[in-house]
Order: structure tokens, then sequence, then C-alpha cells
């Protein structure tokens, strides 16, 4: 059956390496049940039910992806835009969550309705090749910047960036999780990866670094605080359709870079840089977010840790479906997904970029107008900590230098008009 559903042969992959392959995934992405009830607790909202909600979602449409498409992406709550939402819409005072939770509603069903329009396809068809080759790249270089950060080998002085403290030991901690990454990939150790998270989460308690639970199992909290609690027309205001337009365009381009960068891994894309029925994921993907709104939960979306899985193997959605039936068993098991450190998960995200950082042989440098394009959709990847802003940037700087260049036969109309949202963007914010 499960041949069947997925086509393990196909894709050349098996049962074990897609288990172990979700639960890889699952393990680089479990850090969100903690850090989301930490953000909507600073918005007002129940923690204990945000922990559940967070769960059951990240079960239910992380299945759904890789029922619906078999594709090894999982989704949950979306970084940035909880930071985002808690704390310069909630806590900043402009409104409450209930109407918070109904932007994102609102958003959510434009992405619906742009994805069935297959607009959001259409989109993804402008975006030059050479783009599409150096958001790879750039997902590569954010990843790898996720994992220095949330390792502790890099922090932030007075505006410039330093070194960590190598003598504290969360830092110690990485970089012997990362000396046992390296070994385990060099040998070529199949599930190097989990391995080397699960042995330097173990690591870490003798240092304090893991905290080991008094309860391994607890019975989940009630989801009725904050479930069903939107407030949709109280957010039908003009004056937050610029903000909504910050949620739009953060999750539409942070979820593309994710699933072109993820797929460009996993051998998925075709001959012009493309994933074949991407409208597939991006429904689900809109689904989420709207579902999400109306249980309490921020933007829902495709995770870039989905990377994790595909390198060590996973190829079809029953690597989600792994990775959804490990969230589903948290919301009874929550001390035990609490226990992993982000120490441990950091070096296993160092080397997942490093490994997409290949992709930049595949880009054009021996030609200006399309190297210059790539490498600003790369360099504002990395340096502002933002998908969305690199790609943005990488279009819009495609478009100018092509017309500074004269060369406006490889421009389409479709380039402009996509250029004026994404100028506005940069204003919004």
């Amino acid at each position: 059956m499960i041949e069947k559903l997925f086509k393990l042969k196909e894709r050349d992959t098996n049962i074990k390496t897609e288990v172990t392959a979700g639960i890889t995934t699952f393990m680089t992405m479990a850090y969100i049940l903690v850090l989301q009830p930490m953000f909507m607790g600073a918005a007002g909202m129940d923690v204990g039910a945000v922990t559940v909600v967070t769960a059951i979602l990240s079960a239910v449409f992380s299945i759904f992806m890789g029922l619906y498409t078999n594709l090894p992406f999982a989704l949950a709550p979306a970084m940035g835009s909880n930071a985002f939402f808690a704390y310069t819409l909630v806590a900043g005072g402009v409104v409450n969550w209930e109407t918070g939770l109904g932007m994102v509603f609102i958003s959510g069903v434009v992405f619906i309705l742009l994805t069935i329009f297959g607009l959001r396809e259409v989109i993804v068809n402008l975006i030059p090749k050479n783009i599409k080759y150096a958001i790879g790249v750039a997902v590569g270089f954010y990843i790898v910047l996720l994992g220095f950060k949330n390792g502790g080998l890099m922090t932030l002085e007075g505006g410039s960036i330093a070194m960590g403290d190598v003598k504290s030991p969360g830092v110690l901690l990485t970089i012997i999780g990362l000396v046992i990454v390296v070994f385990l990939q060099a040998r070529n150790i199949k599930g190097g990866v989990l391995i080397a998270i699960i042995l330097t989460t173990l690591i870490g308690i003798p240092m304090g670094i893991t905290s080991v639970p008094e309860r391994l199992v607890t019975m989940p909290p009630s989801i009725e605080p904050i479930a069903f609690k939107l407030d949709i027309m109280a957010a039908l205001k003009w004056s937050f359709f610029p903000l909504m337009f910050t949620f739009f365009v953060g999750d539409f381009f942070s979820t593309l870079g994710t699933l072109l960068g993820v797929s460009a891994k996993a051998d998925l894309l075709d001959e012009n840089g493309d994933l074949p029925e991407i409208n597939k994921p991006f429904l689900v993907d809109a689904i989420a977010t709207v579902v999400g709104a109306v249980m309490g939960s921020t933007v829902v979306t495709t995770y870039i840790e989905s990377a994790a899985g595909v390198e060590e193997g996973g190829r079809t959605g029953f690597t989600a479906v792994v990775t959804g039936i490990c969230f589903a068993l948290t919301v009874f098991i929550t001390p035990i997904a609490g226990m992993i450190p982000s120490e441990a998960t950091a070096p296993a995200l160092i080397l997942i970029g490093l490994l997409m950082i290949t992709g930049v042989k595949n880009i054009e440098f021996n030609d200006f107008t399309e190297a210059f394009p790539a490498f600003a959709t790369i360099t504002f990847t990395a340096f502002t900590s933002s998908i969305s802003n690199g790609i943005s940037i990488g279009i819009i700087s495609y478009m100018i230098t092509k017309v500074m260049a004269g060369r406006f036969k490889d421009l389409n109309w479709g380039i402009y008009i996509l250029c004026i949202p994404l100028i506005a963007y940069f204003f919004v914010v």
C-alpha cells in the first residue's frame, strides 16, 4: 500500500530511509513546540492551548502534504510571522490577538484564491531560471545562518557580527555536535544527521544544556481558550491591508524559496528549475494558514527544515507523513520534544546548508545581467536573514539590470508587473 501511495521505488528510496528522514525533519523542527507558545504568550494567548494547536496543525498538514502532493515537505507555524504578530501587531498595540488572527485568515483566503486560479504558478514561471538556481543557494546560506545563530556560534554585538564564546557550554556543545555530524558524513553513515542530533542531545545532559523532564507523558490541555476566537470583521479595515500584505508577501516567497530550494536538493525540479505541480503544495500551504487562523495560530507554512529529511534520503510524501505522526505523538509527550536543544540541531542545519550551496555551479556567472541578480538574491537572503527579501530583491534587480543593459527582449510584461508589488513590499514593511 505504501509503495502504491508514494512510489518509493520510482524515486529510489525505501520505507526505512523515509522513516529516518521523517524523524530527522521532526527533530530539526521540534523547537517550534517551544518557541510558538513563547511568542503567542507574549501576545496574551494561552500557552498550553497554543502548544497543543501547534502540534495538531503541524501533524495534520504535514500528513496532508505527504498524501496529497507526495513531496517530503513538513509544515508548522512560521517563524518570523509569529514574531511580527506577537510583538509588532499585538504587543505593539495595533490590534488584539483575535483581530490579528482575522488578518491571518484573510491573508490565507487570498492565498487559496490565487492558487485555485493558477496565479501563484504563473508568478513562479515568471521568475528567471538563474534566479531559481540562486534561490536554492540562498536557502542554503539561510540554513547555515540559522544553524550559526541557534548554536550560538554567531552573535550580534553593537550591530556587528561576532564569534560566539567558545568557552560557553552551549557553543561548546554545538562544536561537539558539528564534529560528530562531519565525522558521520565523511564516513557516509546512513542516518548520520539523525544520529548526530540524538548523540548531541544526550551529551548535552551532563553539560546542563539538555533538560530532562520530570514526566515523559502528559495529558494535553484544552484548546478552547484560543480556538474559533478570530475576529474577521474587525480585521476588514483599510488601514490593516498593508499589514496583511506583509503576511502575504513574506509567506508567499518564503514558501516558494523552501519548495524550490529543497526540491533542488531532492532532484525534483525539471530542466527549467520548476517544481512540477507546484500548485499542490501551494494549496496545502494556503489551506493550512486558513485553518490555522481558525484554530488560533499564526501563518502555517512549509518548513525549510524539510531539507534535513531530504539530506537523509527522503524523496516522497511518506517522509512528511512520518514527520506529521511524530508531531501528533507530541500532543502527549511534549516534554520529550522539548528536550532537544537548539545546539543539537544547529550542526545538522550547518551541514545541510553546505550541501545546498553546491547548486551555485548552475548559475551563469559569465553573463553579468544574469549573475548580478542571482548574487543579489543570495546576499540579501543571507545578510537580512529573510528569504522573502532575497527573492524580492533578486527579481527587482533582474528587471533593472536588464533594462540598464538595453536587453529588453530578455524581459516579458509579467516581470514589470511583478516588480510593482515587490517594490511596494519594502515600503510597507
